[in-house]
């Protein structure tokens, strides 16, 4: 048998276990540098595979020879061991051992040498079955997939309209960049519609995983990679699920997750339970709102940016200096917190928005318990997103807030607690603050010995 190339060092077990780390959810550079490679070899088996695994990630059974075991057959027969003894000092059939000699010897130089490395390249490409996709075969199912993701946009009179010109990259849009437009079908919808416009003919099926693969895996020869810069994300490669599951941020610890929150503070029975956000505005202006859960009275944090701020420069890993940075978000809130009766300030609830990394510092300060929620779940400080909505009509989005001083945000806050509300039995929430803490004082002196 002919060999064509020079065969590489076998890397199929340290490739199968770079490929666990993957999966667990390591990035490229650090799944590399736990399997033994240099980093630069990580992203480079990454892309090439499409962020795909190209081989099964469970371990070989014993049926089939090891690379040791390779390595033993070529020591063995260079000190000129006869098949039976290298068979029975691995605990293999003669006719395994002769099979393997015969099979998987170098031919190269036109003599039968046996070398362990080029033994096991020859056994890897014997094994390969390759199947061929469906999408290769079938041209009609190709031409539909096609058409589906990248298909021209068109307009009343059936004129197609071509939208920006985005040259291929081979990687990932960049944020505030033009994309491509076409169809752009999720697979996902090219295969739950096939049935619909195929109900009679069985070729025209095809999974959403598979229209996946043919776009990440290039040697299955059926899409240009390039089509993906038609879905949603528009990735070129594909993230695996553990890691887009750790996008929580490094000051995040799990005991001051929104599950370790006092029952009090989900059942609003109790006043001093806050939730907090930002809302921002024209050239990074933002200002913050803390809400109270039980009354619903609100406060507004003014972030006015810093002496040294330059509109449109960004200092790189330097600190946030537009007014909403983590320094800027700890002092507003801190100084609204204090000015408050202790009772009023017990926890306070907010999304995982890098603004809140010195959390740990605002609560030495403030004694306010800290609690951030899930990624993506902005329901879970609900009344914080209802009174940024009611809010965003003194602030709409797209202008400039940094213009407004501490003083009118103030009076906008007051105008909103002078609100009737449907939930508070028309209560406004400076009345019903108040009747929280009447009842509390009063339970306070009647409990008192």
């Amino acid at each position: 048998m002919y060999s064509p190339g020079r065969p590489g060092v076998n890397q199929r077990p340290t490739k199968r276990t770079f490929w666990k780390y993957i999966a667990a959810g390591l990035s490229s550079e650090e799944a590399a540098q736990a399997s033994g490679v240099s980093q630069p070899v990580g992203p480079r088996w990454f892309r090439e595979a499409g962020g795909l695994p190209p081989m099964s990630l469970k371990s070989p059974s014993g049926r089939y020879l090891s690379f040791s075991e390779r390595e033993e057959i070529g020591l063995m027969r260079a000190q000129q061991q006869s098949l039976r003894e290298i068979a029975r000092r691995l605990g293999r059939s003669p006719s395994t051992i002769s099979r393997e000699l015969r099979r998987n010897a170098a031919t190269r130089g036109g003599t039968l040498q046996y070398r362990a490395t080029v033994a096991q390249w020859k056994a890897d490409r014997a094994a390969q079955r390759p199947k061929p996709a469906r999408l290769a075969q079938n041209a009609a199912l190709r031409a539909y997939v096609q058409e589906r993701l990248a298909g021209m946009v068109l307009d009343a009179h059936g004129k197609s309209i071509s939208g920006p010109t985005v040259p291929w990259k081979g990687r990932r849009h960049g944020p505030r960049a033009d994309r491509r437009w076409g169809s752009c079908w999720s697979p996902e919808q090219i295969s739950r519609r096939l049935p619909i416009d195929f109900p009679d003919d069985a070729s025209m099926r095809i999974s959403h995983e598979a229209i996946y693969q043919a776009l990440y895996i290039q040697g299955r020869g059926a899409l240009r990679r390039e089509l993906s810069a038609c879905l949603r994300t528009g990735r070129a490669l594909r993230v695996p699920r553990a890691r887009s599951q750790q996008r929580g941020k490094s000051f995040i610890t799990p005991d001051v997750m929104i599950s370790e929150r006092p029952a009090e503070a989900a059942d609003r029975a109790v006043p001093g339970h806050w939730e907090g956000d930002l809302i921002i505005g024209l050239n990074s202006s933002a200002i913050g709102t803390l809400v109270e859960r039980s009354s619903r009275f609100t406060l507004l944090l003014h972030l006015p940016p810093m002496a040294c701020h330059e509109p449109g420069a960004r200092l790189k890993h330097g600190s946030a200096t537009a007014g909403h940075g983590a320094e800027a978000v700890r002092n507003a809130i801190a100084a609204k917190i204090t000015a408050l009766p202790a009772q009023l300030a017990k926890s306070l609830t907010w999304d995982q928005g890098t603004e809140m990394a010195q959390h740990m510092q605002l609560r030495i300060e403030t004694g306010l318990a800290i609690y951030f929620c899930d990624p993506r779940s902005p329901w879970q400080r609900g009344t914080n997103e209802n009174t940024n909505g009611l809010l965003r009509q003194y602030f709409p989005k797209g202008t400039d807030i940094n213009r407004y001083t501490d003083r009118e945000l103030d009076a906008v806050a007051a105008t909103l607690n002078s609100r009737p509300r449907k939930t508070l039995g028309w209560k406004t929430p400076a009345e019903a603050l108040a009747d929280l803490l009447s009842k509390a004082q009063k339970t306070g002196v009647a409990t008192t010995p």
